[in-house]
Order: C-alpha cells, then sequence, then structure tokens
C-alpha cells in the first residue's frame, strides 16, 4: 500500500478538486434548473448551516467508536449520493431538502481527515504543509477545467461531473490511514467537556479571521467589478492568492520549526487587518491589490495550518477528532456565516469601504483576543520549538 503521507495528499487533491467545482459553478445550475436569486441563495446556505453544528456530532462519534476513516467516508458516499439524485429532484423545496440533507451527512470529513493527518503525523506538525498544499493544487485544476468543460457543455452537466469528482474522494477515503486510536479517558487536569481553556482563544480567534474572510468570498468579485477590473483580471488575482497558499504550505515545516504555532497565528491575523484595509481602501491600485492577494499566504495558508496543528495540540488525545470538528464548527462555520452576514449589511450601508473596514477590525480583535489571553498561557501551549 503507498505511504499514508500519499494517500492523506491524495484525498486532499480529490476533496478540494470537488470544492473547486462545487463552490464556483454549482449557482450555475442551480440558476439553470429555474432557481430565484434568493431560492439559489438558500439552497447554497445549506452548507453553511451545516457546518455550524454537524461536525461536532461527527467528530464526538468518531473519538468515541475510534471512527475517523469511516465517517470521512460515510461523508464521501452521501456527497457521491446527493450529486446522483439531484437532477431527478423537483423543485426548490425538493433541491433545498436534498443538499440540506447531504450537507449534514457530509459535514464531519474534512475536519476528521485534519485529525487523521495531525495523528498520523505523530508531533511533526510542519510536515502537514507539504501534504495540504495538494488540496489547493487540486481546487486550481478543478475551476479551470470545470470552467472550460462548461464552456463546451450545459450547466445541467455539472451533477454528473461533481458526481465523478466525488466517487473519487471516496475510493481514496477508503484507503485514508485510521490514524492513532483514541484513549477512553479524557487527559488528567482537563477541564470539563475535555475543552482546555486555551483552546477556546484558538476557536475565538479562528472565528474573528472567518469572519474577516467573509467579506472576501461575498464580495470581492463584485467590488473588483466595480472598479472596472476584467473578468480575467479578476480570476488572474483570485488564483494568486491561491497560488501564495501552496508556496506557504510548501515551506511549512521551516516555518513551524522557526516560529512558535502562536506566533504564527498573530502574525497571520495582523496581515489580515493590513490585507483587508488595503482591499477596502486601495482596491483601485494594481500593485496594492496584487500585495494584498499574496497575503492571503499568511490569513489562510499560514494561518489555517496553525489553527489545526494547535487545536491537535491543546486539546487532550481522546478529543482530537471532537476538537478538529468544533473548530470547523464554531470557527469556520459560524464565523464564515456570521461574517457574510455583517458583510451584506455593511455593502448596502457604506459599501466595499465599510465591508472591507469590518473585515480588518474583526481579524484585529482575533488579534486582541490572543493578546488578552496571554496570562492563560495560550503562548507557553502552543510553543512547537
Amino acid at each position: 500500500m503507498m505511504p499514508a503521507a500519499l494517500r492523506l495528499a491524495a484525498f486532499y487533491l480529490a476533496y478540494f478538486a470537488y470544492v473547486g467545482a462545487f463552490t464556483p459553478y454549482f449557482p450555475l445550475y442551480l440558476a439553470g434548473r429555474g432557481l430565484s436569486p434568493a431560492e439559489l441563495a438558500t439552497v447554497l446556505a445549506m452548507p453553511q448551516l451545516a457546518r455550524i453544528f454537524a461536525p461536532t456530532f461527527w467528530g464526538w462519534l468518531a473519538d468515541r467508536h475510534d471512527a475517523r476513516r469511516a465517517v470521512v467516508v460515510v461523508s464521501c458516499a452521501a456527497l457521491a449520493a446527493g450529486f446522483a439524485a439531484i437532477p431527478f429532484v423537483p423543485g426548490f423545496m425538493g433541491i433545498t431538502a436534498l443538499v440540506a440533507t447531504t450537507s449534514v451527512l457530509a459535514a464531519g470529513g474534512l475536519p476528521l481527515v485534519e485529525a487523521i493527518t495531525l495523528s498520523t503525523l505523530a508531533g511533526r506538525s510542519g510536515h502537514y504543509g507539504p501534504i495540504r498544499l495538494w488540496g489547493s493544487i487540486g481546487f486550481i485544476l478543478a475551476v479551470l477545467l470545470v470552467g472550460a468543460w462548461l464552456d463546451r457543455h450545459a450547466a445541467a452537466t455539472l451533477p454528473a461531473v461533481l458526481l465523478g469528482l466525488t466517487l473519487v474522494a471516496l475510493a481514496v477515503a477508503l484507503m485514508l490511514p485510521v490514524g492513532a486510536a483514541s484513549p477512553r479517558s479524557i487527559d488528567a487536569g482537563t477541564p470539563p467537556l475535555g475543552i482546555p481553556a486555551s483552546a477556546w482563544a484558538v476557536i475565538g480567534a479562528g472565528f474573528c479571521m472567518a469572519a474577516a474572510h467573509g467579506a472576501l468570498y461575498a464580495f470581492l468579485t463584485l467590488h473588483l467589478q466595480r472598479l472596472g477590473y476584467s473578468g480575467k483580471s479578476i480570476g488572474a488575482l483570485w488564483t494568486l492568492g491561491v497560488l501564495a497558499e501552496i508556496v506557504v504550505f510548501f515551506y511549512l515545516p521551516a516555518l513551524f520549526r522557526r516560529y512558535s504555532l502562536s506566533a504564527i497565528l498573530l502574525a497571520s491575523l495582523l496581515a489580515a487587518v493590513v490585507r483587508f484595509a488595503a482591499i477596502g481602501w486601495a482596491a483601485a491600485y494594481l500593485a496594492v491589490l496584487v500585495v494584498a492577494q499574496l497575503l492571503h499566504a499568511a490569513t489562510f495558508g499560514a494561518f489555517h495550518a496553525a489553527s489545526v496543528a494547535a487545536v491537535h495540540r491543546v486539546f487532550p488525545a481522546s478529543a482530537h477528532a471532537r476538537g478538529q470538528a468544533l473548530f470547523s464548527s464554531l470557527a469556520y462555520g459560524g464565523g464564515g456565516a456570521s461574517g457574510a452576514l455583517v458583510a451584506g449589511w455593511a455593502w448596502e450601508k457604506g459599501g466595499p469601504a465599510l465591508t472591507f473596514s469590518l473585515a480588518a477590525a474583526s481579524a484585529a480583535l482575533g488579534a486582541s483576543l490572543l493578546l488578552w489571553l496571554r496570562p492563560m498561557k495560550l503562548y507557553e501551549a502552543l510553543r512547537m520549538r
């Protein structure tokens, strides 16, 4: 059998290829099915809503029964079944119910793969980056190739493409390593529910960072269109950010050897303050925008890698899967949804300047949270050297 690191990299490649096909192009399919903008937005909200609560249940189940790989397999199988069924489901209500059900069943997969990866690496958290970068590569490839496919074929063919990609992810999930077995008892000295106080600092910082990115994902393209950037230029700028993310994943082992996780988290949040302020106030200048997109290496790449490593470190061994799921639920699910909602309000009230200023403020709040919690010895808990 192929090495564990290679199997994990293959899963990230396959899974994020699916994400790269789904995220930008599924709205086109829904519009082609005749859904109104409000109905389309409702369907697209289902995965985000499921991400708030469902991963925590799946993480608890995986820890309780040492069933991490099994839950990932169920997640991928649910996605494949959903895309196989959606062409035959009539109407807005039917599509919404199907997407909601699929999202709940699939929500635990990725956080548990993060837990399996960190467990397999056995303390060598810096090696997470060279594995995870294959997810970014899969995302870029899918965005480009599926976009080219849809230039020549109807959007009605998208479910078949998504079905194929999720079946590949399912096949790879069956070969994932199981990761280290979870101890049955909570580590000594752990607070009730197995959640250390330092973990709440990591989750809070993640919530603030995800909320800041909610504005980016919802309104960057519209902001740049209003400034007169062409579609090709906007696509190139998005791709630039993902390429920067790949570079930081590649150099992550050296980064983790040199700096503590707490320092990486704090620096990433401060970089986000600069990035979102620049986008809000100076995106008309291409050079400024290029630098802002390159900072995606810090605001997503370095921050995400340090976060999953920090969660693995501050949660007891008996709750690693639960910890990754809780972080995904509260930080990415809750933070991303909250950030998008606030950004929608800010866009209507004050346009891009207010929207991205609030995103910068959210990142600043996350940085302040880490500094405020220093007396809780968060920094000592997250030192990797």
